[in-house]
Parts: C-alpha cells; structure tokens; sequence
C-alpha cells in the first residue's frame, strides 16, 4: 500500500514517528512524508522520501516576536482544572485563540499543497501528526483512510472532550465551537464534511502506555491502538567513550531542543546545576550546545560536557537522567528503566501532565515547573540514586513499555483498516 505520513515542521514530532515509518517500509510499503520545505533535511536524513508542501513555518515566526514582547506570551495550562472553569465566554475566547494563533497556523500553509498531493499520488494511508489536522482532511478527500499518531499524552483529546461537555451546558444560541467552525470551512474548501473523526482520526497511534495515558471524554471517539516507543534521535555517531566500563553511577542531563530552537534558551541555569552536582559520587554528562555554555567554562571534575550525543545510547548506559519533561526525554528514560529528575519546562503544552504521570507512578521525582534551585535538583538527584523506589517503579514502566506492539506489529493492523480486508 502507499502511505502518507503528514506533519507540520516540527522536527521532533516527526523523529517520532520514524520508526514506523521504516517499519511500513521494511513491510514493503512505499512511503511518503509530506510536510512544510524546512524539514526536509531531517526526513532525508532518515533515508525516508519527503514532498514539500505549503509555505514556511510561520510559528517560528512568531514564537520569535512573542520571546520579543513576554507580556504577550503568557501561556494557559490546559491541563489544570481552573482553566476550564472560567466563564464560558472567555473559555471560548481561550480555545479560540489557540485555534487562531496555532492550528490555523501551522496547517492553512500546507493543507492546498496536501489535499493536492494525496489526491495525485492516492495514498491507502495517510498517517497523520496530532496538530496536523490537514492530514485528515486530506485523507477524506482522497478517499484514503487515516490515523493520528501522538508524539505525547493525548492532552488534544482530553481538551476537545473537556470543551464538548463545557458546551453542553450552554444555551445552543451559545455553543460556539472555534474548533469545528475552523475545520468546517477548511474541509468544505475540498468537499470533506466536518466530524470529530477529523479531529482524532479513525485510529489513534499511542505509544504511551496504557498506565500512564490521561483520561478522555466518552464524547470523544477516540479508538487508541497501543503502540511500542522506539527512541530515534537522527542522524547520529555514537562516540567510544559510550563503550567505556562505567567505574560509578551516571547521571545524564538533557534539557532537549525545543528550548534553544523554539524558546530562546533554558529555563534552567545549566552552569549553575552542574555546580550544585560537584560533589555527587556520579559521572554527570551534560548534553549542552557549544553556543549555550554560558557559566560552564570550568566544569568540576565529575561532569562531562557534550555537543550532542544520541539519547537513545547514552540512556542505555545511564543509571539517572535529569530532563526538562518532554516526551523524547521522559520516554527514552522509560524505555530504559531509568529514574528520572523532570525539572519541568512550562512553555511547553505538555510537559506538565506528563511529568506528573511518570511522577505518579513513582519513577521520578518532579520539581516545580520553571524551578532554577540548583540544591532541589541536587536533592531530587540523590534520592533517585540512593532510594531504590523510583529505580523499581522506573523497572516496571520498562516492561509496560516493551508489552506494548512493536511498529512491525503495529503494520499489519494498519494494513487491515486501509484494506478494509479483516477486523482492525
């Protein structure tokens, strides 16, 4: 069959899904990632070929001029109960600019290039980003069938369930739904009526375990089909001091790439965390761009600083990780058993439940979100160094992890709904 995996420019939503993507293909399917021209070099690095389609990312753009004036660029957390309970108008107005400001944004660019696309090249499949609500919309006017694959806890489900039942409760002159209005008139450009299968597909791909998913709405029809995460960083050399017999525990610090590329820098002073670390009995290996070393330029002796170095193989030879919460970071670790220190970074849309759920769990210790106390995060480091409880409870969302389906398993379930041809 011939699938369409259709995502917007976002580098690490897309490293996500490779490994489906090469499973469809070692199946023998012929595959093709469609997304806005500057992501092509990460596609093609994956040996996966790649369709451009739309302009360039306007949110870049943007996020630039918000980082400019911060007073404009207070965000909403989605995930807190008090954001959905203020006064319906200005909950509207909430969602309404979320839609405006962001899922607008990123898919009116691309969904004319998209439609066009799938309906030339005539995809079986099209599987699609969560915030890629074209790709639905594409799938329908090609007649192709389609699923959602999440890079993260399914927040967009559990917000849209949360605005439905909100709704409910209004009088019908005032159930404005911003979401189904925007959708609507894109789709209808293409002949596609509006249902929530555009907005959570026919299937939804997760790869987070069934233990730490988020409760959703019955009035969303979500259908989730598990899927097994499977770390991919890119194009990558693993170095040889990787190979080197650990001689004392690791700890391994990321705070991701989001932060610099999208955000203007860490929420965390690096220099000054690494220094609250000095006298811990651990290799601390600092994964820290060379431009971003402000504050590191005599680091102690137990603290090796990296450009970049694959997280999938430093995880493997890791006894800790210190993350800032996002999904790349928190499931590699999970992936590997290790306990986890989320100092959570808040500009990010999901960081926040998901630290809390691998928190809740018992396999790592989160620290308030946007906290810059360097003694926390040396404490929170050597309780889960020292106390066997996080390392446990870390153990066993390794196996939830692995009892998931592998993306090759996952293959012939797809190729079943795209077919039509037996029970999905």
């Amino acid at each position: 069959m011939r699938v369409v995996i259709a995502t917007i420019a976002e580098r690490s939503h897309f490293l996500a899904v490779v490994p489906l993507a090469w499973a469809l293909r070692s199946a023998g399917h012929e595959v093709l990632v469609a997304s806005q021209p500057e992501l092509a070099t990460a596609v093609t690095g994956a040996g996966l070929p790649f369709a451009p389609v739309g302009r360039g990312d306007m949110l870049s753009r943007v996020l630039r001029r918000l980082r400019e004036r911060p007073q404009t660029a207070e965000a909403l957390d989605w995930h807190d109960d008090r954001t959905w309970r203020v006064p319906w108008d200005e909950l509207r107005t909430n969602v309404q600019n979320v839609v405006t400001f962001w899922w607008r944004m990123v898919n009116d660019p691309m969904a004319d290039e998209l439609v066009d696309l799938c309906r030339t090249w005539k995809p079986d499949l099209v599987v699609w980003d969560p915030l890629t609500f074209a790709g639905a919309v594409a799938a329908r006017a090609c007649g192709a069938a389609h699923v959602r694959f999440l890079w993260g806890v399914d927040t967009l489900s559990r917000m849209r369930g949360l605005l439905l039942e909100r709704m409910r409760e209004q009088p019908v002159a005032s159930r404005e739904d911003p979401l189904e209005e925007w959708l609507t008139g894109l789709a209808g450009r293409y002949g596609v009526d509006f249902d929530e299968e555009l907005v959570c597909g026919q299937a939804t791909l997760d790869q987070v375990p069934p233990g730490l998913r988020i409760p959703v709405s019955a009035r969303v029809p979500v259908r989730y089909l598990g899927m097994r995460f499977v770390p991919y960083n890119g194009r990558a050399v693993v170095p040889v001091w990787l190979r080197e017999p650990l001689e004392r525990p690791r700890v391994c610090l990321t705070l991701g790439t989001s932060a610099t590329d999208r955000f203007g820098g860490y929420t965390l002073s690096v220099g000054a965390v690494v220094e609250a670390l000095a006298d811990v009995d651990a290799e601390v290996v600092a994964t820290v761009p060379a431009d971003r070393r402000r504050g590191l330029e005599s680091p102690p002796p137990n603290v090796r600083l990296v450009d970049y170095v694959p997280l999938h193989a430093l995880a493997a030879v890791s006894t800790a990780t210190i993350n800032h919460g996002g999904f790349g970071s928190v499931s590699t670790s999970v992936a590997y058993g290790l306990p986890q220190v989320l100092v959570v970074d808040p500009r990010m849309f999901d960081t926040h439940v998901l630290a809390r759920r691998v928190a809740g769990a018992g396999a790592a210790v989160e620290l308030e979100a946007g906290c810059s106390d360097p003694e926390e995060v040396r404490r929170a480091v050597l309780r889960v160094l020292t106390d066997p409880g996080p390392a446990s409870h870390a153990a066993r969302l390794r196996e939830a992890v692995l009892a998931q389906p592998s993306p090759a398993d996952v293959v012939a379930r797809l190729e079943r709904l795209a077919t039509g041809s037996g029970p999905f």
